[in-house]
């Protein structure tokens, strides 16, 4: 684990002490999508870059909660594994003064990677696409409710203004440029930040970068701005839903496949000026949207989300434009599409492990260029829930069992993700689905308001 690795830790370390920063989070997400840390005094960097710092592999099967299960493969206090941080990645934290982060691989102890790591997992579907000519630029939209717990429980919005109304900017002025300040002194990308509908919900957007990169920014940026917002005494939630029977937080994916120098999505004489290739990956991703949905929307509280007309797209389609629509296709502004077309996932949640997510996506686009016909079915233009409902498309899962048996049911995913990942996954999503079985909305919502 050496590689040359131990003399940059070496330099960082002495930049970042020199800067002031005394500690290093080393941070993975488990298969919960609960973000976990290990963390390292600043002289210590060298030693976790060479020869990792030790974790059980017992987290592969934390549940929401924090409560254990076990899986065929994985479970139980034997064993250990080395967390090796990815110090092409590393940043200063501007929200947290004194802090550095930096993504972890896992590895065995003899250095050889993980089978349940999920960063390992999404490297290595994008190096797969690679081989096939392919690559990915993705990035991921994120919507977050800001606000505060009031001493009688109450939960009260941040902002009261209208709906993406500037008044809510106003409101919250000084916090949003403070996030947006961290944010790019990180180094992080930032497109666009608005107010968003529910009442105190908010949303950002980051530039495309390769699967894993994306991955890490979504890491990176939920840690700043809940670093921030409790630098101006405010809560942050990511959950899929904050508040029961209200529009939900989604964590769309956006993605576009090149070949060559050139945009897959744009171009073409297919669909929608699709090329051939890029009608294919898309068709893949349609089709197993709900073996998808297990990865995407993996959380009980995703179910009381993804419902009919509040902008979760909780039907097996697509369309252009179309935002009930699981996957809508952007085919950008005219004279731009060769640069700016892409699809977006609109039913993931920030229940998800974003690695899990991107290694997914990648697997099941991968799988459509394998297929005979590798053509779209027909598009909708039209919300999908106004149609009779003899010609509605299929609902997506509407619970954690229905998208399991769906995942396990597709080849391409369960063989994507290997035995030791798919099993620890389910194991955990069946504990959290047995947890919450009797549980009431109210009550799901009030006990993994705060997890994410």
């Amino acid at each position: 684990m050496t590689d040359g690795r131990g003399e940059r830790a070496q330099q960082l370390a002495d930049d970042l002490t020199a800067r002031n920063v005394s500690a290093v989070a080393l941070g993975w997400v488990d298969n919960a999508g609960i973000t976990r840390v290990k963390t390292v005094p600043t002289a210590r960097l060298p030693y976790a870059a060479t020869m990792g710092i030790g974790m059980s592999p017992v987290f592969d099967v934390f549940v929401v909660d924090d409560s254990i299960t076990t899986s065929e493969y994985i479970g139980g206090p034997v064993g250990d594994l080395r967390l090796v941080p990815d110090l092409s990645q590393l940043r200063v934290l501007e929200g947290q003064p004194g802090w550095a982060w930096a993504p972890v691989d896992r590895l065995r102890q003899d250095g050889s990677p993980w089978d349940a790591c999920s960063r390992t997992f999404a490297r290595r579907l994008a190096s797969r696409a690679a081989e096939r000519g392919v690559t990915f630029q993705m990035a991921f939209e994120l919507e977050w409710f800001v606000g505060r717990t009031l001493p009688d429980g109450t939960l009260e919005p941040a902002c009261g203004g209208p709906a993406y109304g500037m008044t809510r900017v106003i409101e919250l002025s000084s916090y949003s440029r403070a996030l947006i300040d961290a944010l790019v002194a990180q180094g992080v990308p930032v497109v666009q930040f608005h107010p968003e509908y529910a009442a105190g919900q908010l949303e950002l957007s980051v530039a495309p970068a390769d699967p894993v990169s994306a991955a890490d920014l979504m890491v990176l940026v939920r840690q700043t701005i809940r670093a921030v917002s409790l630098a101006y005494g405010l809560q942050v939630s990511f959950a899929p839903v904050v508040v029961p029977g209200s529009v939900g937080n989604g964590a769309h994916l956006h993605l576009s496949p090149w070949a060559a120098g050139s945009n897959l999505l744009a171009g073409g004489r297919g669909t929608r000026g699709l090329t051939a290739p890029g009608e294919a990956l898309l068709a893949g991703l349609v089709s197993r949207l709900p073996a998808l949905c297990a990865l995407l929307a993996p959380s009980v509280s995703s179910y009381l989300r993804l419902v009919p007309q509040a902008w979760a797209a909780p039907f097996q389609c697509w369309g252009v434009e179309n935002r009930e629509a699981a996957l809508r296709f952007v085919p950008g502004n005219v004279g731009t599409e060769a640069r700016s077309a892409n699809a977006e996932l609109k039913c993931v949640d920030g229940s998800a492990n974003p690695y899990l997510v991107v290694g997914a996506v990648i697997a099941a686009a991968l799988a459509g260029l394998d297929e005979p016909s590798g053509t779209l079915p027909s598009e909708v233009t039209v919300d999908p829930a106004s149609l009779p409902e003899s010609e509605q498309p299929a609902r997506l899962p509407q619970s954690v069992a229905e998208a399991l048996a769906a995942l396990e049911a597709d080849p391409a995913l369960t063989t994507a993700l290997g035995e030791p990942l798919l099993q620890a996954f389910l194991a955990v999503h069946r504990a959290e689905a047995a947890l919450f079985a009797d549980a009431t909305p109210d009550e799901i919502v009030a006990a993994t308001r705060w997890k994410y």
